[in-house]
C-alpha cells in the first residue's frame, strides 16, 4: 500500500482522494451518507440513555441499577408468580387427588403429565436423558423394564426415597464384589459371565463351560436373580434373560461387574421436591414405561 501526502482529484468523478491507493486504485474521499450518520448518532444516544435507564455496567461487587429501577430477575419472578396463580386451581386439584384419581381424569392427567415433564427436565434428565432413554448405568424409563417395580406406588416410592440413598426408607441391596472380596475365583467369574450371557441368548464361544457356569450361578447368584435369572424387584436384582442390560452385555463388562460389584445410587427427592411435584413426576415416569399395573 502506498501513501500520497498531496491531495489529489480523481479525473473521472472529480472527487478528491484520501491519498491511499491499492494496486493503483485510488480511494475516493466521499462523505458518509447523511442518513447513515444520523442513524449512527441516534444509536450512540440510545446506548447512553439505555445505560442510564437500565442495569448495564458491572462494578467491583455489584452493578449499576438503572434510573428506572427495573430488574430482569424481578420481571421473571413476577411472571412465575402470575403463572402459579393461573395454575393454582389445577395444582390444588392435583394436591387433593390420589394418583389413581388423577389418571382417571383426562384433563387433570394431561395437566399432571405436562407438569411432570417439566419437573423431569429440571431434576431427572441429567441422569436419565431428556426423553428418559437413560445411558450406561442409568435405567431407560421407556422400556417397561423396572429394577424396583413399575407400578404407580413403586415409582413414587423410588422417586420419594431413592435407592441406596440417604433415606432409611429407600431401596437397598447391591451387587456383591465376588472377585474383589474373594468369594469367587477368576475362572468361576468367567464361567458365570458366559452362563449369564447365555440366559438372554447371547453367544458364549466354543470354550464356554456353561455347566460349570450354571453351578456358579446357582450357588451365588440365584438367591437374588432367581434360578432362571428372571430377577427380583424387591432387591433391585435385574432380569438377566430379557436382553436389556444396564451396564452392557459384553463379557468384559459382566466380568467387571461380578468382580467389583454394582450399586448405583438413585437420590431421595423427599424434602427436595414438594409432594405435588413428586406426584406429577410419578405419573409422567409411569406413562413413559409401558403402563404397568397401577
Amino acid at each position: 500500500m502506498a501513501h500520497d501526502k498531496h491531495e489529489q482529484v480523481d479525473a473521472i468523478s472529480g472527487v478528491t482522494t484520501t491519498g491511499h491507493s491499492w494496486d493503483d486504485i485510488q480511494e475516493l474521499n466521499n462523505p458518509l451518507p447523511r442518513w447513515w450518520l444520523w442513524t449512527f448518532y441516534a444509536s450512540i444516544a440510545w446506548a447512553i440513555a439505555y445505560c442510564i435507564a437500565y442495569p448495564a455496567w458491572p462494578l467491583v461487587s455489584s452493578y449499576t441499577k438503572g434510573a428506572l429501577g427495573w430488574q430482569s430477575r424481578d420481571a421473571v419472578v413476577a411472571e412465575l408468580d402470575a403463572l402459579k396463580e393461573q395454575r393454582s386451581g389445577m395444582t390444588a386439584k392435583l394436591a387433593a387427588s390420589s394418583l389413581d384419581e388423577i389418571r382417571q381424569n383426562p384433563e387433570l392427567f394431561a395437566f399432571a403429565r405436562a407438569q411432570g415433564k417439566a419437573a423431569f427436565g429440571d431434576n431427572c434428565a441429567p441422569c436419565h436423558g431428556a426423553g428418559g432413554a437413560g445411558a450406561k448405568g442409568y435405567p431407560n424409563l421407556n422400556d417397561d423394564d423396572w429394577l424396583w417395580g413399575g407400578s404407580l406406588a413403586q415409582i413414587e416410592q423410588t422417586i420419594r426415597h431413592g435407592a441406596r440413598s440417604t433415606s432409611d426408607q429407600g431401596h437397598s441391596g447391591s451387587m456383591p464384589a465376588f472377585g474383589r472380596d474373594g468369594m469367587l475365583k477368576r475362572e468361576e467369574i468367567s464361567q458365570a459371565a458366559d452362563y449369564v450371557r447365555s440366559l438372554s441368548g447371547l453367544p458364549t464361544g466354543n470354550g464356554a463351560d456353561l455347566v460349570a457356569g450354571a453351578k456358579v450361578f446357582a450357588d451365588n447368584c440365584a438367591a437374588c436373580h432367581g434360578e432362571k435369572g428372571l430377577g427380583n424387584q424387591d432387591l433391585g436384582a435385574p432380569n438377566l434373560s430379557d436382553k436389556i442390560w444396564l451396564f452392557g452385555a459384553d463379557k468384559a463388562t459382566i466380568v467387571e461387574g461380578l468382580t467389583n460389584g454394582r450399586g448405583g445410587v438413585m437420590p431421595t427427592w423427599h424434602g427436595r421436591l414438594d409432594d405435588t411435584t413428586i406426584k406429577v413426576l410419578t405419573l409422567y415416569v409411569h406413562s413413559l414405561g409401558g403402563d404397568q399395573a397401577r
